[in-house]
């Protein structure tokens, strides 16, 4: 496999930190959440808006009118980068999904440690964001829950995390060709509901997609993912009344 170390920060499909261009942030300390909607104008969402993400996954509604989210997701050589805060991996374009009569290309992966969402109270050790945007702007994101639970490593990350980016502000491209939807389980059920993005400006209006089933990552892939960053999630928001809807 050819790796080539990349000095640049930001690139076209831009991530969170990348399109940002406000007030550091942290994931605790003086600029962690608590304090993010003080920490630029621009973040006031954070601390102000009614729809914010990450949520408590329970008492869903099955609606069977929901339908199966449609991938259309290609293989390519992907980017890594370090932000500060997490691991972003950058896609060339092409992959989209379409959910609801809706296209969204998908933008990015991002990692979290542990699960941002939790379901009926319980956090997993990894999550994944599939990122994806539509053409009028609006986002859609597919949350996939890893877990250490059953000691298997997971295939996708066998792939990347050899080649993980240490310090921040870093990246390393990988000419090797990584397909995205190898993250998603066979079972395709999903919770759905509308929230927001999980760091600032944390932008409300963001349709959410979690996966019911978990996979799996074994011990040694959260070890070389936690050496880099201990904690890098958001706590868990105010549903204030939110409907979750389940699909079948």
């Amino acid at each position: 496999m050819r790796l080539k170390a990349l000095p640049v920060l930001c690139f076209a499909a831009a991530a969170l930190a990348c399109a940002q261009t406000g007030a550091p942030w942290d994931y605790a300390g003086k600029r962690g959440p608590l304090v993010w909607g003080k920490l630029d104008p621009a973040y006031r969402t954070c601390s102000q808006g009614h729809e914010q993400s990450p949520i408590d996954i329970r008492g869903a509604h099955l609606d069977k009118a929901l339908q199966p989210i449609e991938f259309h997701y290609i293989a390519g050589p992907v980017t890594l980068e370090n932000t500060g805060n997490m691991i972003v991996v950058h896609v060339d374009p092409g992959s989209y999904i379409v959910a609801d009569g809706v296209r969204y290309q998908l933008e990015r992966l991002e990692f979290h440690h542990p699960t941002e969402e939790a379901v009926r109270g319980k956090l997993t050790d990894l999550g994944v964001y599939l990122v994806h945007k539509s053409a009028d702007g609006k986002m859609a994101i597919v949350a996939l829950r890893l877990t250490m639970d059953r000691g298997d490593p997971n295939a996708v990350l066998a792939e990347l995390w050899p080649h993980l980016p240490k310090s921040a502000g870093t990246s390393m491209k990988v000419t090797d060709d990584v397909d995205p939807a190898g993250f998603l389980p066979a079972d395709r059920g999903y919770w759905t509901y509308i929230g927001s993005l999980t760091t600032p400006p944390c932008t409300e209006g963001v349709r959410w997609f979690v996966y019911e089933n978990e996979l799996t990552i074994s011990r040694d892939q959260m070890r070389t993912y936690t050496a880099i960053f201990r904690m890098n999630s958001r706590p868990l928001q105010d549903t204030r009344g939110r409907r979750i809807e389940a699909s079948e």
